[in-house]
This record gives structure tokens, C-alpha cells and sequence, in this order.
């Protein structure tokens, strides 16, 4: 083993399955930029691979092949010639690897997507030396990696083509949960509480590269500051090249993506069409499903919909921060963040941040509710008021319907005290959820459920909560 790896519990376990296996493994690790895939294999491994290369960005066929053959050299120590064609540097390759005499060979092509190049025939070679030998070598392991979400999918991952079926296994690296983040930060000897920990997720999301760059002894908002307000701050550009190294239409994907920023509760698939004045018959049902596999995105269902009115959210936490204070900021106050502490457009951001964070944590809420082996639905619901008809308006924003007859009906709330339930605020609750059973026609029991960062404080009405989940909660780790 190489570096301690943080988390990465069942990846670790699959990864050495398929190195102890008795057969050919194509192992495919994919997820967004900066999420920790070269780490992992990297580190798993210590680098004692027999062969490893990184596919360099934006480079010509003749560079990719020169990259690809100077690495041959390096580790055959054989005078390989720099080859011309991928079909000839598979065969490089394979003769490399018919040399070895070993019980298992460990390959490593990292940034897959940057050896292909315009009309160069990379993937056509690629499924050849593959189907044609490489399935056939019981002692081969070979895995690859790459951040370009829309190549990956469209090339490997869901490919209906030679390599259909011919991945072995699928590792999609997702961001840290809050007890991860947790456990990354103390081995940078930062020493912040879990508010802090939670603020700076709902800010850097999960990411290991960014939550990296944070620096002991500074507190969240001076390190804010720094990585996003100062000027020539390291994460101000993140945005644009963060899309750019993701998708190759990158376009597109902005697009949808600032689209969605502009709404909390998301938007259907129709409504963004719509908005954007988009064609009907294009990508857009792609760049949505792109999106939501590269952890950009969520899709869920409203209560009682059907299928076509799935709502796509956008969940990404560095990206929502981005949009919401970077993109627009003009540098004119370095110290921004440390001077917003009571701006009521960061208590609103807090409020749907934390409503995001809870819906990556689904596992840990199951887990606090006692229901983690219980088949659940996770869902919203949304009541349109009409006056003739005397509806009023009510909306929900997390239901956990539950196969046990139980619906929680959850609201979050993120502060730094214990939340106050008044009398009014109940009423509140109550009223949605008989308004939520009456236009249902449930007979399952209604439990009203809040998330709480700092718990609740106890008064006369909190016996009216059925149960109550803490940020404790939250930070547990659960395989």
C-alpha cells in the first residue's frame, strides 16, 4: 500500500478482488475531476504497476504515441521504436506483456480519454487489443481511468460497441461523506468542530483536491477567502476548466447547469427545454443523465408522478458556492466571506446547501431512523393553491416513503444552535402533512422528522417530532 486512503472501503475491496481473481480484468474507474481516482490506484498498488501511463491533455496523435512508447521503454527496458499507429503500439504492448512471466500483470492507463485523439483510431485499437488478446490472459489486470464523464460513458462505460459487456468491473469514485471529510481533515491536523466541517462541505463538497487545499491554522473563512476571493486565488478559475476537462461540449452542459443553479427545487427535463428554448429531439436527455453520473445533478420523483416529470436538482456543493458568490464577484473585498457572516443571502444559500448535503446522506438519515434494511423511496410534493377551490399552496421537499407503511415527512435546518419549534412552526408541519394525506389518499402513518445540525431545543411542542437527526448523524461512516 502506498499513502493512506481516506474511506474508499468497498473500491479498495473490488480493486483486490479483481487483482486475486484467476482471470482477465478490465476494471473502468470513473467520476468527476479532482475526486481522487489516480490516488486510489495509485496508492492501492504503491505504483508497482508493470506498466502505467497518463494520457497528457489537448496532445496530437504523434505526442500521445511518443508519450505512450517512451513509457513502454521505461518499463520493458527494451528499445521499443516509437510507434506510428495505436494498432502498432497495442502490439508493442502485447509482446511487452507475452515477456513478463508472471502470475498477475498490473496495467494502469490513466486519463484514457486524452490518448484519443481526432481520427486517430485509438478506441477502434483499444476494443481490438483487447477483445482480440488482452480477455484472453488470465494473469492481466488492467485498469483505466479518465474525468471526461461524456467519453467515458459514451465510449466505455455504456458502449454498445466492441467493448459491450467486456468491462469487467465498474468503480465510480463519489465524493467523501461528512465522516470522510472528517477523517481527510485530521490527517492535516485541522482542527474545527462539526459545524465548521459541515460549512466547509457545503462549500467544497466532498472533493479530496479541494478540501486539500485547505491549511491548518487559518479558520473555514480565512481559508475561503484564500482559495476564492484573494487575488490569483487558486479555486476562482476552478469553474470553467472544472466543466471543460468533464465534457467535451462543454457548452451545453453550462448551460443546463447555471439553468438549474437559478431554481432550488430543479427543474424537468421539459421545463429546461423550455427555458432554454432548446430542440426537443437533441442531447438533452444525454447531458441530463452525464450530469447526474458525474454527481453534478440529482433526478428524483415527485410524490404520485410518473416517470416523465422526474425533477433534475442541481446537488454539485462547489458549484452551487461558485455561482452563487464567486462567478459574479469582482474581487473588490479579499476578505468577503469573513465579512458576510450575517448577509441574509448566506443564510438563505446555508439553508439549500444543508437541504443538498442531506440528500448525498440518505444512507446515514436511514441509518439514524432505524430503517436502514427498509425499502424507501426518497420523494418531494408540491400542492399548487387555488383559491376558487380553497387549496392553499404547500410544499415538501424530502419525503421518505417507506415499505414498512411509514412516511417521513423531513425538513432540515442548519444553524449553530439548537433549532426552536414554535407553536406556529408546528402548525406549519402539521397542516403540510394533513394537506400532503388528503391529496395523497395515504393510509400510511405520517412521522414528522427534522434534521437538525444542533439538535432541537426541548419545549412543550417538540414532543409533536417523531424523530429528530443531528449532524452526529450525519458524520457516521457507513459501508
Amino acid at each position: 500500500m502506498g499513502a493512506k486512503i481516506i474511506g474508499r472501503g468497498i473500491e479498495k475491496q473490488i480493486l483486490s478482488n479483481c487483482y486475486n481473481s484467476n482471470k482477465a480484468e478490465l476494471v473502468v474507474v470513473y467520476g468527476r475531476r479532482r475526486i481522487g481516482k489516480t490516488f486510489l490506484v495509485r496508492n492501492f498498488f504503491a505504483d508497482k504497476f508493470d506498466f502505467a501511463l497518463t494520457g497528457k491533455y489537448e496532445a496530437t496523435q504523434a505526442e500521445a504515441l511518443t508519450l505512450f512508447s517512451s513509457k513502454l521503454r521505461e518499463y520493458s527496458k527494451y528499445p521499443y521504436l516509437t510507434a506510428k499507429s495505436w494498432h502498432e503500439a497495442f502490439e508493442q504492448l502485447k509482446h511487452y506483456f507475452l515477456s513478463l512471466k508472471k502470475t498477475r500483470i498490473v496495467a494502469f492507463i490513466d486519463e484514457i480519454p486524452w490518448l484519443d485523439t481526432p481520427r486517430g483510431g485509438f478506441v477502434r485499437e483499444f476494443e481490438s487489443f483487447w477483445n482480440d488478446w488482452a480477455s484472453t490472459q488470465d494473469n492481466l489486470m488492467l485498469i483505466i481511468c479518465g474525468s471526461a464523464t461524456t467519453w467515458m460513458n459514451d465510449n466505455i462505460i455504456s458502449q454498445k460497441g466492441g467493448l459491450h459487456n467486456r468491462v469487467t468491473r465498474k468503480i465510480k469514485l463519489s465524493p467523501f461523506t461528512l465522516g470522510e471529510t472528517e477523517q481527510f481533515l485530521q490527517t492535516k491536523n485541522i482542527v474545527w468542530n462539526r459545524h465548521q466541517i459541515t460549512e466547509a462541505y457545503m462549500i467544497l463538497g466532498g472533493t479530496p483536491y479541494y478540501l486539500d487545499l485547505l491549511q491548518k491554522g487559518k479558520s473555514l473563512s480565512q481559508n475561503i477567502d484564500f482559495l476564492f476571493f484573494r487575488q490569483g486565488a487558486e479555486l476562482r478559475d476552478e469553474y470553467p476548466i472544472l466543466l471543460k476537462s468533464l465534457f467535451r461540449e462543454a457548452k451545453i452542459y453550462r448551460k443546463i447547469i447555471e439553468f438549474l443553479a437559478k431554481k432550488n427545487k430543479g427543474m424537468t427535463r421539459a421545463e429546461i427545454i423550455k427555458g432554454l428554448k432548446l430542440s426537443e429531439g437533441g442531447n438533452v436527455s444525454s447531458v441530463l443523465e452525464n450530469l447526474c453520473n458525474c454527481d453534478f445533478v440529482r433526478s428524483y420523483s415527485a410524490f404520485g408522478k410518473k416517470q416523465r416529470d422526474t425533477i433534475f436538482q442541481l446537488t454539485d456543493m462547489f458549484t452551487l458556492f461558485y455561482l452563487r458568490f464567486v462567478s459574479e464577484n469582482k474581487g473588490a473585498d479579499e476578505a468577503y466571506w469573513s465579512n458576510s457572516i450575517d448577509n441574509p443571502a448566506r443564510r438563505a444559500w446555508s439553508g439549500y446547501a444543508f437541504e443538498r448535503l442531506c440528500f448525498s446522506h440518505i444512507p446515514q438519515i436511514k441509518e439514524a431512523l432505524g430503517i436502514r434494511g427498509v425499502l424507501s423511496n426518497i420523494y418531494s410534493w408540491q400542492q399548487q393553491s387555488n383559491k376558487e377551490k380553497g387549496v392553499q399552496g404547500h410544499q415538501i421537499d424530502f419525503l421518505i416513503e417507506r415499505r414498512d407503511q411509514v412516511i417521513n415527512i423531513c425538513e432540515a435546518k442548519f444553524s449553530l444552535s439548537p433549532f426552536v419549534i414554535s407553536a406556529k412552526y408546528l402548525r406549519e408541519m402539521t397542516e403540510r402533512a394533513e394537506s400532503f394525506r388528503r391529496a395523497s389518499k395515504t393510509n400510511y402513518a405520517l412521522h414528522l422528522t427534522m434534521i437538525a445540525s444542533a439538535g432541537l431545543q426541548e419545549n412543550e411542542h417538540t414532543g409533536m417530532i417523531q424523530s429528530t437527526i443531528s449532524l452526529d448523524d450525519l458524520f457516521r461512516n457507513i459501508i
